[in-house]
């Protein structure tokens, strides 16, 4: 497959586009050929020296990542950024990045696969940023006590054997669950507004303790790299059925 048609196709499944003006991310094909030809891809969370160098391995032809390495664009590729894209150039490696438009998608991206996870129902967009969403919210089929939210969590996500934390200011019952992955406390209130037991996130700020406590919500900490990982796992499943060869590298970061 042409590269630029991967790319296309890619785009057009996570609305690259429509997150353009919100996302501070260069999301789409940020390293790549113009007349590239992709047989093999690699998928990681992260776009750093050491997927590159395992995506190069494994002869890789792309790596699609959520984390990508231009974040409002390069003034000067030398020092540190020049080591870090130099291995992509030197082996002809394309890197494709989706960050928000992964976060959002209500199929694929990493609130559905955190969703899944709890096997949530009735299931909406959440986590407003500006006309789109980067979140999810549904309702437990079975109501969870938190000591079994964080169980079923724990089970299943890549924590790299760190405990997930939480902030346990909710009702003792959960119903209702609001979810933005990685950095997302900052749509505590859009929660509580909107009547949620509890915020799943993966990291906090300082300032959410004491607003979590006083709205009477929950806030899960799960794990920035930890709740980041289903979108791009899921993304390898799709490419995987344009009868391309695909694989994932696992490099956790604790945080």
């Amino acid at each position: 497959m042409e590269l630029a048609a991967f790319a296309d196709r890619l785009d057009e499944e996570l609305r690259t586009d429509d997150y353009a003006d919100l996302d501070a991310s260069a999301n789409g094909l940020q390293v790549g050929p113009d007349g590239g030809e992709v047989e093999r891809v690699a998928f990681a969370v992260d776009g750093v020296r050491e997927t590159f160098e395992r995506a190069i391995d494994a002869d890789a032809d792309a790596l699609v990542v959520h984390h990508g390495i231009s974040w409002g664009g390069f003034e000067r590729v030398t020092g540190r950024t020049y080591d870090r894209i130099a291995p992509l150039i030197e082996n002809d490696l394309a890197l494709y990045v989706s960050h928000l438009p992964l976060d959002g998608h209500q199929e694929l991206g990493n609130a559905a696969g955190v969703a899944d996870v709890l096997d949530l129902e009735e299931r909406a967009p959440f986590g407003e940023l500006g006309p789109e969403y980067i979140g999810q919210r549904g309702a437990t089929a079975d109501s969870y006590t938190v000591d079994e939210l964080r169980e079923r969590l724990q089970s299943s996500l890549e924590t790299d054997g760190r405990p997930i934390r939480t902030l346990e200011f909710g009702p003792d019952e959960i119903e209702d669950v609001a979810i933005v992955t990685g950095s997302g406390t900052d749509w505590l209130g859009e929660a509580v507004d909107a009547g949620a037991d509890v915020l799943i996130t993966g990291e906090g700020k300082q300032k959410a303790y004491h607003e979590a406590r006083e709205a009477g919500i929950h806030v899960v900490l799960a794990g920035h790299y930890a709740t980041e990982t289903f979108g791009v796992r899921a993304l390898q499943e799709l490419v995987g059925q344009w009868d391309l060869e695909t694989t994932y590298f696992d490099v956790p970061t604790g945080l």
